[in-house]
């Protein structure tokens, strides 16, 4: 049994994070048709000023999640990181200079933390997220996912299948690409040395050596666009996308299985939690698979998108996402 506790319960659509989410908004007009109210009572801007007082807000966009020992860290658009020493405490709310849009965020090896910014910017915590330093990333290209790999070296992956990396503290940066017109949209690295990407057209790659070398595998087919992916070993992985769809690999991304879902809901995430695999998605979607079968679990209806989670000490998964979401779900 899994159960849904609501930390910040959204309650409208939000926006979505650039290439990666795709949310769509219509408004119509009537021709000929014009509507006018007027009210003459007191404007009561109370509530206003009450939600301005929170420290998780309905404005809120929380793309990205990260847990440590002692500290648990969320960041969003606008500037937006909220920290807190573990989940019975209230957040911490502070808004980064110049107010960078925040995509993804990470605990490097020693404790640091990184952020990465959609202003071709990475932001580095030494201190628990209290306070932050920018680092200018040396390239035009728009970047869509961050990770520390395990010897403690900076990682980013965007367009024009780019990749770039830093091996001393973002003090100076390595600029490569797999030769492809393609968004790269995510990077994970496996504690044995095993890294991959995917992106765009279904591209995969791989690194057997952290990231030094890399080999571009067969596309996934029909062109499967990721918008995440989660290798559990070298061998075992998966990719979610648009329309509900899960696929995986017990080969090393030689070949792809469809994994049917009851949903038809883009899926923008997917994470480890304990023995199960959690996939995230818009609507509020939140699958579970357990004994190779993917299944909705119950959560609050909620309209709005959820990107991201990480587990929490007390073995529940903080999930974020638009309009100020942040969830614990607690699994048993």
């Amino acid at each position: 049994m899994m159960r849904l506790k609501t930390e910040q319960t959204a309650v409208k659509p939000a926006g979505s994070r650039p290439s990666r989410l795709s949310s769509s908004f219509r408004l119509a007009i009537l021709p000929g048709l014009m509507l006018l109210a007027g009210c003459e009572a007191p404007l009561n801007l109370s509530g206003v000023e009450d939600q301005l007082q929170e420290p998780v807000r309905r404005t809120d966009q929380v793309q990205a999640v990260a847990t440590a020992p002692g500290l648990e860290v969320a960041v969003g658009s606008n500037g937006l990181v909220l920290h807190r020493t573990s989940s019975d405490q209230p957040w911490q709310r502070q808004i980064l200079d110049t107010q960078p849009n925040l995509i993804d965020v990470d605990v490097c090896p020693d404790g640091s933390l990184i952020a990465l910014g959609f202003e071709q910017q990475l932001w580095r915590s030494d201190d628990s997220a209290v306070s932050w330093r920018v680092i200018d990333l040396p390239t035009p290209e728009n970047l869509l996912d961050a990770a520390c790999a395990p010897d403690g070296s900076y990682w980013a992956v965007g367009s024009f299948s780019t990749l770039l990396s830093s091996h001393d503290g973002g003090d100076s940066w390595d600029e490569n690409s797999l030769g492809e017109d393609a968004m790269l949209s995510s990077i994970q690295f496996l504690g044995d040395g095993t890294a991959y990407v995917t992106g765009e057209f279904g591209m995969v790659a791989r690194s057997d050596d952290t990231g030094r070398n890399w080999e571009q595998l067969d596309y996934i087919p029909n062109d499967f666009y990721p918008q995440d992916a989660h290798f559990s070993t070298r061998w075992r992985g998966w990719v979610v996308g648009l329309d509900g769809m899960v696929l995986h690999t017990e080969d090393a991304g030689m070949s792809w299985q469809v994994e049917p879902t009851s949903v038809a809901a883009p899926l923008y995430g997917i994470v480890q939690a304990g023995d199960a695999l959690v996939a995230l998605g818009e609507n509020g979607t939140v699958l579970s698979r357990r004994q190779g079968q993917w299944q909705p679990l119950e959560a609050p209806v909620m309209p709005i998108w959820l990107r991201d989670a990480a587990r929490q000490e007390n073995g529940q998964l903080l999930i974020a996402g638009g309009a100020g979401t942040l969830l614990s779900l607690d699994i048993q």
